[in-house]
């Protein structure tokens, strides 16, 4: 499994509130674009994932907001998996403009079938030798 990976975003106007910096919920949207994309590098289609049966539900989600960042800014994103064990996967993000930290997060999603029931990682999918 792919451990990191850098995204640039654009910041859309439609991720502004009326100051036109970017409103606190889009940040959400934005882990979720970087857990997406890191998958696609390593390989897989989120797509793919969901047709087989396993589905990665977000359990825990934590922003921690340090700089606005403002409409037209070039944002970079990085994000990390920290630990893929047993049903549950943690990342971590960090999102900069340049050398300014603009905000930084956490989550762990958690594995489930199409019935919602847990299930383990496929091995794939969760750190080797643990």
């Amino acid at each position: 499994m792919l451990r990191c990976h850098e995204l640039e975003i654009r910041v859309r106007y439609h991720d502004t509130d009326a100051q036109k910096r970017v409103h606190h919920g889009a940040y959400v949207n934005y882990f979720e674009t970087g857990r997406v994309e890191l998958l696609r590098a390593a390989g897989h289609s989120y797509r793919d994932i969901e047709a087989s049966g396993i589905f990665l539900v977000v359990k825990t989600i934590e922003v921690h907001y340090h700089l606005p960042a403002d409409y037209d800014d070039l944002l970079t994103l990085t994000t990390e998996t920290v630990k893929a064990k047993g049903a549950r996967i943690e990342h971590r993000y960090v999102l900069r403009r340049g050398d300014d930290l603009i905000a930084e997060g956490r989550t762990v999603v958690a594995c489930i079938d199409s019935t919602g029931k847990v299930r383990r990682l496929p091995e794939w999918l969760a750190d080797r030798g643990e």
